[in-house]
C-alpha cells in the first residue's frame, strides 16, 4: 500500500481573495525556507504543491537563463491547482544581450515554449527586465512592441522593469500605452519605480525590500491592490532567495486581501 503523508498543508481562504489579484514570490525551490515556511519534513518535490496551497501565483526567474523543457512545464502544471498562475521572466538574450533589438525569433521561441501554460489557463504575464545601464530608446521600444508574436490573438500580457530613470518620461509612457504594455512597479533598497499604469488590463509589482515588510505595510498593500484589481489583473511578487520573509509576507498580504474581500461581500 502507498505510504500516507502526515504533512498537513494548511490552505488559506484563497477562494475569497479578489479574483484578479495574483500574489507570490519569484521562485519556490528554496530549502532555506524551512522551517518557517516549508515544514521541516517536506520533500523538495513537494515544495510547489505546498507553495501553491498558500499563494496563487509565482514568477519564474529560471527562464532568464534557460527555457524550461516540456516535461518541467508539465510537472509544474500538474503540481498546481486550477486558478494558479505562472509569470515568466524573459531570457537575458532578449533583454541584456540583444537589448530588445533583432530578437523576433527569440521572443517567438519564448512565447511558443510557454504554450502549454497558456493552454492550461495558467499563464500570467511576461516580464522584460532591462539592465540598469540600458537608457531609454523610444524607437527601439516601439519596434519591439510591434513584433507579431506580441500582437497576435491570445498574446500574453507583458510588463517592463526599467532600471534606468530615463525610461520614466512622457514619451516612453505614450509608447507603452499605445501597445498596452505595463510598467513593472519595482521596489528595493536601491530602486523605486514611479507608479504608472500604462496597460488597460494588467499591472505588475515587484517588492524586493530586504528584511521584508511590517504588518501595517502589508495591510496597506492589500487595500491598494484590491482597489486596482477591480479594473485589471494585478500581479504582485515579493522577494525570494535564501530567507523566507518574502514568502511569509506574500501569504500574510494575500490573507489580508481575502479577508477584506470577504468583508466587502
Amino acid at each position: 500500500m502507498p505510504r500516507t503523508s502526515k504533512i498537513a498543508v494548511p490552505v488559506p481562504a484563497l477562494a475569497t481573495a479578489p479574483p484578479r489579484l495574483f500574489v507570490g514570490t519569484s521562485g519556490w525551490a528554496y530549502p532555506s525556507w524551512k522551517p518557517d515556511f516549508y515544514p521541516e519534513e517536506l520533500a523538495a518535490k513537494r515544495f510547489l504543491p505546498f507553495y501553491s496551497s498558500q499563494m496563487n501565483s509565482v514568477e519564474v526567474n529560471y527562464t532568464f537563463r534557460q527555457l524550461p523543457s516540456a516535461k518541467a512545464l508539465g510537472d509544474w502544471l500538474a503540481a498546481t491547482p486550477e486558478g494558479f498562475t505562472f509569470s515568466f521572466k524573459a531570457p537575458q538574450r532578449i533583454t541584456h544581450f540583444k537589448r530588445l533589438r533583432d530578437c523576433k525569433n527569440d521572443v517567438a521561441q519564448f512565447v511558443d515554449v510557454l504554450r502549454p501554460v497558456r493552454e492550461a489557463g495558467k499563464l500570467g504575464l511576461l516580464l522584460f527586465q532591462l539592465p540598469p545601464n540600458f537608457k531609454a530608446d523610444a524607437e527601439r521600444l516601439r519596434s519591439f512592441l510591434e513584433l507579431p508574436v506580441l500582437n497576435a490573438d491570445g498574446a500574453p500580457p507583458i510588463a517592463f522593469e526599467f532600471r534606468h530613470e530615463s525610461w520614466f518620461a512622457p514619451e516612453m509612457e505614450a509608447v507603452l500605452r499605445e501597445h498596452n504594455a505595463a510598467v513593472c512597479i519595482a521596489e528595493s533598497d536601491d530602486l523605486a519605480t514611479p507608479e504608472m499604469h500604462t496597460a488597460s488590463g494588467h499591472t505588475s509589482f515587484r517588492l524586493r525590500r530586504n528584511g521584508g515588510y511590517k504588518a501595517a505595510e502589508l495591510a496597506d498593500f492589500a487595500k491598494r491592490f484590491i482597489a486596482l484589481s477591480a479594473t485589471r489583473d494585478v500581479y504582485v511578487y515579493f522577494k525570494h532567495e535564501d530567507e523566507p520573509s518574502g514568502a511569509l509576507d506574500a501569504v500574510a498580504m494575500l490573507k489580508k486581501a481575502a479577508a477584506l474581500a470577504k468583508a466587502a461581500q
